[in-house]
């Protein structure tokens, strides 16, 4: 009597993200061993990433030299204006070119020796501080071509801080980390960011107030009333920094501190930052004093702290985009992008994460619009479409390994089918391999130039994705091979058209007892 066909479906093929920290043998289904140039979209399927075009044409001011600091200024009148830094100069883009800003001429025009600015606006204006650096300042109500230095103000007094960092909040700036003190945080007064010594401006010493012996401010962030101040190893949180003459000391991080400026980023329900032990969330309020930190990056922590040693910190950029929900940490030097789903957390509070190897930011911008800029070398780029400027990339997924639920009987392959939505006129490649072997066996499956369907398939229940024109498509291979563990991947060169993967369905027989 033939022996019957086993049947095992993922049903939702990557919804949990990668899991490179636990064993693979132990983890669900849901799991990724390998989750290259991947999103979880918002259906929780397993899908590629978007590219990047470039928004201007190449200029010699810029040359190659990487763009490291996007920001964006909305003017008092609503007005846009997207403003850069690269080749230790200023750019702004406009109606799709780029151009170099130019010092105002008062006075001594300030040396720019890197491009690792902190940002932020107020009143209309927006400010550029870098330590070592002369605060300067845009304001598009003065001159859309010139930047201007922040002590030539009218009514400028006291002195503003040469800082690392800088914060626009409740009203004022607030900076932090020069050359010489990594312990003073500086505010101005109220709407008036040159002045430092009169009216409501302040400044605040931490050395006395640090835990467990010092530490040296790297980030500031606020919400909800709260000022965070991070150092490396722990983290001060201030309440009423609406008046900061009387804020006071709320609470403190202990040994849990921030290790990247511009990792931090607010959700405007959460901040969000890089420590020494991977990716956290602050989660705080006033009714859970002392509620624990969230751990976003626990399935991935070792690879990814592994990757950030490598890195030098002022060079980790960060982005929080609402619109494809997700926060991006980009590691320049190991051209790695980790990108954490925030639309829903796994039950233990992580994110279900995937990694971009190959589009390779160097900082980002979100832009009120909805639209994410990414600096690259020589250009700013719009993250949009499914190219690199023009070129494929390569989607990879792999399942984790499964002994179809019976570990003493080896399993003989017999077909694989995969459910994919998207794609046109290109290959699938499908690999299995068994019993832990990196050596994989493969096959490829054609997805064909396709128009638009209509689907009202319960099983899918996405027929209004589809209605749109994005086509599903069963692509059907038949395996070799035997094994009790079993892996399966998916790989595709994307080159214009979105792809995703609903479902996989292996079909396998009992083989021998062993």
């Amino acid at each position: 009597m033939a022996q019957q066909l086993q049947v095992y479906s993922i049903t939702a093929p990557g919804f949990y993200g990668l899991n490179t920290q636990d064993s693979s043998l132990d983890l669900a289904s849901g799991y990724a061993l390998t989750a290259n140039n991947c999103v979880i979209d918002k259906y929780g399927r397993i899908g590629a990433r978007k590219g990047w075009e470039p928004q201007h044409e190449s200029i010699t001011e810029l040359g190659s030299a990487n763009i490291k600091t996007i920001t964006e200024l909305i003017d008092l009148d609503g007005t846009s204006y997207t403003l850069c830094a690269g080749n230790n100069k200023l750019f702004k883009l406009s109606g799709g070119v780029l151009s170099e800003l130019t010092f105002n001429g008062a006075g001594t025009a300030p040396t720019i020796t890197g491009d690792n600015w902190s940002t932020a606006f107020l009143a209309g204006d927006i400010y550029f501080f870098q330590r070592g650096h002369t605060p300067i300042g845009f304001s598009p109500n003065d001159s859309t071509t010139q930047y201007y230095r922040l002590d030539q103000e009218t009514g400028y007094n006291g002195t503003v801080q040469e800082a690392n960092i800088v914060l626009s909040a409740y009203g004022r700036l607030w900076t932090a980390d020069t050359t010489t003190d990594k312990a003073t945080v500086k505010w101005s007064d109220t709407l008036i960011p040159q002045k430092w010594n009169s009216g409501t401006a302040g400044s605040l010493d931490t050395t006395t107030v640090w835990p467990n012996g010092g530490d040296t401010i790297v980030a500031l962030g606020a919400h909800n009333g709260f000022l965070f101040i991070f150092g490396y190893r722990n983290i001060l949180i201030y309440q009423g920094a609406q008046s900061p003459g009387t804020m006071s000391l709320h609470d403190t991080i202990e040994n849990i501190g921030c290790i990247a400026r511009d990792s931090v980023v607010n959700t405007g329900s959460d901040i969000i930052f890089l420590s020494e032990t991977g990716v956290r969330s602050i989660m705080r309020t006033i009714q859970e004093k002392s509620a624990p930190l969230r751990d976003l990056s626990k399935n991935v922590r070792t690879d990814l702290m592994n990757a950030v040693a490598s890195e030098n910190k002022e060079n980790i950029k960060s982005v929080y985009n609402p619109i494809e929900g997700f926060y991006l940490l980009t590691l320049p030097t190991t051209k790695i992008v980790y990108c954490f789903d925030t639309k829903a957390s796994l039950q233990d509070g992580s994110s279900r994460i995937t990694i971009w190897d190959s589009i390779e930011p160097q900082c980002f911008c979100q832009r009120v619009d909805g639209s994410m800029l990414i600096g690259k070398a020589g250009y700013i780029g719009k993250y949009t479409n499914y190219q690199d400027n023009g070129s494929s990339y390569r989607f990879q997924y792999f399942t984790n390994h499964t002994d179809l639920g019976t570990p003493s009987i080896a399993s003989i392959l017999k077909r694989l089918s995969v459910v994919v939505i998207g794609g046109a006129n290109q290959y699938v490649t499908t690999k299995w391999g068994y019993d832990f072997s990196n050596n994989y066996y493969s096959a490829n499956s054609l997805i064909p130039e396709q128009g638009v369907f209509y689907y009202g398939i319960a099983e899918y229940n996405t027929s209004a994705e589809y209605s749109g024109g994005v086509s599903l498509q069963t692509l059907k291979v038949y395996p070799t091979g035997s094994g009790k563990v079993i892996q399966t991947g998916y790989e595709s060169d994307i080159n214009g058209t979105p792809l995703s993967i609903q479902k996989i369905e292996i079909q396998a027989k009992n083989g021998k007892l062993t």
